[in-house]
Formats: C-alpha cells, sequence, structure tokens
C-alpha cells in the first residue's frame, strides 16, 4: 500500500487526503500545533494523525507539504531530523505556492535527509466527490516518480526540466487568478469609497457582461482566503522582481489581502457594492 504524508488539513490538504485515501492509499498527517478544526478536518477526510515525525515518516512513501506559504521552510525544517534518521527515505513534494528562489532554498534542507525533493504546484481547487480536482505539477529530477500517485486519484503533470519551474508556472498562473481578484476589490472599493459605485456597476453591466459577473462571484469566495493569500502574493512579488513594476503590483496585493483579512469597513464596503448582506 502507498503511505502518503500530508500536512496540513486546510481545503486543500484535507481534500488530497481524502482522494488519497479513498482511491487506496494510507494517509497520514500530523496534528501537532494545529486547531480543533484542523483535527476535524483531518477526520473527516480519513487521514490518520501520528503526532510523532518519526514515527509519522518512517513509513512513507511520500510527503506532501500542503501549508501556506509563509509555513513552507519551517516545515521542511521542522521534518528534516525526522527525515534523516528514517532508514526509509520518501519523496518529500514542495506543493506550496512559493517563488522559484524560495524553493531553492527548501531543496538542500531536504537533499541534507538523502530524500529526493520534487518542486510541485497545485492549480485548481480541492478534489470533491463531483470533481476531478486539481492539476499537481511537478518539476525536477524525481519529478516522474510522483506519477505513480495518479493511481490514487490525483492529476500529477510531470514538467520537464528543473527544481523550480513547477513553482514558476504556479506563480505565474496565480498571478492573474488571484491578481484579477485584488484588482477587481480594489475597483470597488475606490468606487465605493469616491460615490460612483452604482454608476460603475451600470457601465459594467453594458461594458463588461462577463468580466463583472466573475469579479462578483470571486471577490467574497476570497475573504476567508485572504490571510493566507498575502504571503502567497509575496511570493509572486518574488517570482517577479526582475521587473520592479510587476513585483510592486503584488506587494501592493499583499498589502490589500492584509486589509480584506482584518475584516472591518474593507469587508463591508465590498459586500455592499457586491450587494452581499452578512459579511464574510
Amino acid at each position: 500500500m502507498t503511505t502518503v504524508v500530508v500536512i496540513a488539513q486546510g481545503e486543500m490538504g484535507a481534500g488530497l487526503g481524502r482522494r488519497l485515501g479513498e482511491r487506496g492509499a494510507w494517509v497520514v498527517t500530523s496534528l501537532a500545533g494545529r486547531s480543533p478544526a484542523s483535527a476535524a478536518r483531518a477526520a473527516a477526510a480519513g487521514m490518520e494523525a501520528i503526532d510523532d515525525d518519526r514515527r509519522m515518516v518512517e513509513a512513507a512513501d511520500f510527503v506532501l507539504s500542503v501549508v501556506p506559504p509563509g509555513e513552507a521552510r519551517a516545515l521542511a525544517e521542522r521534518l528534516a531530523p525526522a527525515l534523516l534518521a528514517s532508514a526509509k527515505k520518501p519523496i518529500f513534494v514542495e506543493c506550496n505556492a512559493i517563488s522559484p528562489r524560495r524553493v531553492a532554498e527548501i531543496a538542500p534542507i531536504i537533499a541534507a535527509t538523502g530524500c529526493a525533493f520534487v518542486d510541485g504546484g497545485i492549480i485548481g481547487s480541492p478534489p470533491k466527490p463531483e470533481t476531478a480536482g486539481p492539476r499537481i505539477y511537478v518539476s525536477g529530477p524525481e519529478a516522474a516518480r510522483v506519477a505513480v500517485l495518479r493511481d490514487h486519484g490525483i492529476d500529477i503533470r510531470v514538467l520537464e526540466g528543473e527544481v523550480g519551474m513547477a513553482s514558476a508556472l504556479k506563480c505565474a498562473y496565480a498571478s492573474l487568478t488571484k491578481g484579477v481578484t485584488a484588482i477587481g476589490a480594489a475597483v470597488m472599493l475606490g468606487a465605493m469609497r469616491n460615490g460612483v459605485a452604482e454608476a460603475l456597476k451600470a457601465e459594467f453591466a453594458s461594458s463588461q457582461p462577463m468580466l463583472a459577473p466573475h469579479i462578483a462571484r470571486e471577490v467574497p469566495r476570497m475573504y476567508p482566503k485572504a490571510y493566507r493569500w498575502v504571503a502567497e502574493m509575496e511570493e509572486i512579488a518574488d517570482f517577479l522582481s526582475a521587473d520592479p513594476g510587476a513585483r510592486d503590483i503584488y506587494l501592493g496585493a499583499a498589502r490589500l489581502y492584509e486589509q480584506v483579512a482584518a475584516g472591518g469597513e474593507t469587508v463591508a464596503l465590498l459586500d455592499r457594492f457586491i450587494g452581499r448582506s452578512g459579511g464574510a
């Protein structure tokens, strides 16, 4: 039986864990330092909690790191002693939304343990019973070894090339999707604060009949994720650092998502623009 460690138990991690378990893998995780909500998601997904890192990894074939971008390096550093001590060396798949430069910082931490390191980028929504789930692009010399997870319901797509390419693809994709959401939120806030929201909505309905509904749908969906998107925008800014103007767009998006994560007037104004009651 294929054994997969999935950390952590957010919507994506729990969704991947459930899919892997439903398709015949044994899925384990760690709840050390996690919230009761994380424990509930793990249980609902059928993930077995083993809170001793060495015991957790010693039988693993794969370790999937699926944490908020700001926690990616810390998780690799935390697991490194357990991976080093383990006689069996799982393949470590770095699945987080981080820049290629951040991946290059994490790869040697894992390489020093004797484990294979694979760069990964998740594109798409968490698996649900009625959906195929996201695509996980992987790159690096050992990437083809991850393709076995297709047998357990995960859409693995192997990129030709070095470690960092999967993360570059993820950053490029998210810079558009999550960047559009940030721009849409900024436009809504500007219109609300300057008294032209109704006129703007009428103009959108006339000249942007496809874009306006998309933004109105995606902005409120972003509220519960905004705190995670702060670090992701900063990683995208790092990805685009060769072009300072582009970099600064995403540093600004990070600050906007911080405002949304804090709630208060920012979310209230966005909800009023959309015509949504009840807040986030």
